[in-house]
This record gives structure tokens, C-alpha cells and sequence, in this order.
């Protein structure tokens, strides 16, 4: 069974840096897209990035182009994402996420497999 885990979130003040690790158990991902979205109170759930199978090609949402990096490890196993130069309107549950049945990448209305998510708070 696929599991996705979430860690790394905390609080910072603005500027400051996190990386997020999702860790991803009970299936093979070197072929799955995987997706991060993040989801502050009172919003919904919206797209931050994503890496394409294989690793190569990445995706960003024009609010985080530049600040955001995805990456993965050596075994395709751990995803990152690394947040730079954070704003207070990072402030959100962030989450990965990959198709249930598909390698194409996730969105908010496909059927997926999510983490519990990790939260990031930037305050000063």
C-alpha cells in the first residue's frame, strides 16, 4: 500500500529557510509524478509544485517560482521541498501528494494519495 509521511515543517520569521521531506513507502515511485500543495486556513488546497517522473522536469506556481525547489533522492524514495526566502503567506499545511492509479501528476480534483501533512508558520 502506498504511503506518503510529511516532515520538517516549524515556525520561522520571514526570510527564513525550511526543507520538507515526504517519504514515500509501499509502492515504486521512480515512474510517479509527485505533487506539493499546501492549504491555509479558511482557503483550499492549492498547487505549489511539482517533479515529474524521473526527476527531471519540475513545475512552480507563480507564487513560489524562485523561492521553492523539489529535488529527490538517489532511490526516488524522498521527495523534497525546499523553501526559501519564506513569506508570511507560506503559512500553510503543507502536503505531497501522488495518483492513486496513475503516474500522471496529482491535482486537487484527481484521486490521490495524500500525507497528514507538516505545517509551516512564518511569523516574526
Amino acid at each position: 500500500q502506498v504511503r506518503l509521511a510529511e516532515s520538517g515543517g516549524g515556525s520561522v520569521q520571514p526570510g527564513g529557510s525550511l526543507r520538507l521531506s515526504c517519504a514515500g513507502s509501499g509502492g515504486g515511485y521512480r515512474g510517479k509524478c509527485v505533487g506539493w500543495f499546501r492549504q491555509a486556513p479558511g482557503k483550499g488546497r492549492e498547487e505549489v509544485a511539482r517533479l515529474y517522473g524521473g526527476g527531471g522536469r519540475t513545475y512552480y506556481a507563480d507564487s513560489v517560482k524562485g523561492r521553492f525547489t523539489v529535488s529527490q533522492n538517489a532511490d526516488r524514495n524522498i521527495f523534497y521541498l525546499q523553501l526559501t526566502n519564506l513569506k508570511a503567506d507560506d503559512t500553510a499545511m503543507y502536503f505531497c501528494a501522488v495518483r492513486e492509479h496513475a503516474d500522471h501528476c496529482p491535482t486537487t480534483l484527481s484521486t490521490n494519495i495524500w500525507g497528514q501533512g507538516t505545517q509551516v508558520t512564518v511569523s516574526s
